[in-house]
């Protein structure tokens, strides 16, 4: 078969996977363990990098194959799955004050987003020298979507009816920074750890919301 099946790429595969079990809850309106997936598909990211340069003789092809393979899963989990959660929404609540319709074009929008973010993101990975480590992004990188989307989830509640409408500015909002040039500074360990435990937080009290 084509492609590479070492331990350098199955963290992302198994993201992928969740991406779209994902995708499949949210069109089918459950929208709850659609959070939860997209949550694994961030964790599965953050580890990807680091265990796939554990691997030290990797040859040209394997590394180029991981650059394309993580943005492609990436465009379907914090691009795709995101935007059919908030569609979802849409669909669900019947107090919104116009036509679900007229939310299309920011559901549309925000995978495109995060579809020219991660192709540029591909470019400057080939061009660049590889013995020159990244230190800075360029553009809010797209698996932000794990952390902020489930954070918004948390306040359904106190939003009430209009928790849609603010999902979708969010979303609006979190596209344009993924195609403007900001430049933020690559996570370190320290803060990967960091992002982890904001991430146990959040699914907490997600839980905690979801039982009251």
């Amino acid at each position: 078969m084509i492609g590479f099946y070492d331990y350098t790429v199955l963290l992302t595969y198994m993201g992928f996977i969740s991406g779209i079990v994902g995708i499949t809850l949210a069109i089918n309106g459950h929208i709850f363990p659609a959070i939860f997936c997209l949550m694994f598909s961030g964790l599965c990211d953050m580890f990807d990098g680091r265990v796939a340069r554990t691997k030290k003789k990797r040859t040209a092809e394997e590394r180029h194959f991981g650059i394309q393979l993580d943005s492609l899963s990436d465009l379907v989990c914090f691009g795709v799955l995101p935007s059919i959660i908030g569609y979802s929404l849409a669909l669900k609540d019947t107090f919104l004050p116009f036509d679900y319709r007229y939310l299309l074009p920011v559901v549309a929008f925000f995978p495109l987003a995060a579809l020219i973010r991660l192709a540029y993101f591909n470019v400057l990975e080939i061009t660049r020298n590889s013995n020159t480590p990244v230190k800075v992004y360029t553009g809010l990188p797209v698996t932000s979507s794990a952390l902020i989307f489930p954070f918004l989830y948390i306040f359904r509640k106190y939003i009430g009816k209009y928790f849609p409408i603010a999902y979708a500015v969010v979303m609006l909002i979190v596209g344009i920074l993924f195609i403007t040039k900001i430049k933020i500074k690559k996570p370190g360990l320290k803060t990967m750890i960091f992002l982890i435990l904001i991430g146990v937080i959040e699914i907490m009290f997600i839980i905690a919301t979801k039982c009251l």
